[in-house]
């Protein structure tokens, strides 16, 4: 029997497995989008006040505006656990303090405290919308006023914004202090070709280019991005796919009597609520299918998350699931 990951964040990889050799297009991804007017992943929504930036993957965008906008052992971030992991990752590299603030119980930010704990040396917040590994969208209103009233730079991670309802990048021309990240790695199931962008004013990019390694973007990442922005109704079609899948596990989990809730997920995963989450991951082990065991991160206790694979991946796991039982 295979074994069945249903702990990465990715599509599943046999969607578009049929996908051609790279294209001999040699132009700069960069140049192509300038020159589309588009902005690849953003929905095809660009302001010419936008500027954007191509890292290899959002983590090197993360790993610079800490180091653009950090100064070791003097300035710290604010994250708000549980959310995305990087960001502490990537400011304890740097020798960057790290405060957190917990979300709330229904997993969006504390806005009061947030602002309360902001003074002069908090340059960043980092948030997660959708939130990873909660699922769900961040109130607009919250996200609104934090981006209003942080001191420092907000930056707003739409690593899953494909799956969501709406974006916050239609803000990047009003609040300078504004970052949005996006990525190929989820909905469109390029994790492999590592490629991040970060969308924020012209005075942000300017320094994040100031400080990136030259030629961070090779040229068959290029290329494969390039061939895959000619596919985008297949995007949209996987999308359509994954969502409706994840519909259907959310309707059938909770007749499991081990289930104790499935949170609303805006994602391509579903945070579970489980009775004996450690020996339920021990058992999906031994049916050689993976999830990602959460039930010691706080807010989520006894919980499981499950990435949304395809139909027969997706009934196998329901399979396993009753036999457990």
């Amino acid at each position: 029997m295979l074994l069945l990951g249903m702990n990465l964040k990715e599509k599943p990889t046999c969607f578009g497995c049929q996908r051609k050799s790279f294209s001999k297009r040699t132009q700069s991804l960069s140049r192509s989008s300038a020159t589309s007017g588009k902005s690849p992943n953003c929905k095809n929504k660009t302001h010419s006040s936008i500027a954007y930036f191509f890292g290899n993957g959002s983590d090197e965008v993360i790993d610079l505006l800490i180091r653009v906008f950090c100064e070791p052992r003097v300035d710290h971030i604010i994250t708000v656990p549980p959310t995305y992991g990087m960001y502490q990752v990537s400011a304890s590299i740097a020798d960057v303090e790290i405060k957190q603030i917990l979300l709330t119980s229904d997993f969006q930010p504390n806005v009061e405290e947030i602002l309360q704990t902001a003074n002069a040396q908090s340059k960043i917040l980092f948030l997660c919308h959708p939130n990873n590994p909660t699922g769900n969208a961040l109130d607009a209103q919250a996200v609104t006023r934090l981006i209003k009233g942080f001191p420092g730079i907000v930056v707003v991670d739409e690593a899953y914004i494909d799956f969501a309802a709406s974006s916050f990048l239609s803000l990047v021309p009003h609040h300078s202090n504004l970052v949005i990240m996006q990525t190929f790695s989820k909905a469109w199931g390029l994790a492999a070709i590592r490629l991040g962008m970060g969308f924020a004013s012209l005075e942000v990019i300017h320094y994040l280019n100031k400080v990136k390694p030259p030629y961070n973007i090779n040229i068959l990442t290029q290329q494969a991005v390039l061939q895959a922005l000619e596919k985008e109704e297949q995007q949209h079609e996987w999308v359509k796919i994954i969502t409706a899948e994840r519909d259907r596990l959310t309707q059938f989990l909770p007749h499991f009597e081990f289930v104790e809730q499935v949170y609303p997920s805006d994602t391509n995963f579903l945070l579970v609520k489980v009775q004996q989450p450690d020996h339920l991951y021990e058992y999906l082990v031994q049916q050689k299918i993976i999830v990602r065991n959460r039930s010691k991160v706080p807010l989520c206790e006894g919980c499981l998350r499950i990435t949304i694979g395809t139909k027969e991946e997706n009934t196998r796991l329901l399979v396993a699931l009753k036999g457990y039982q």
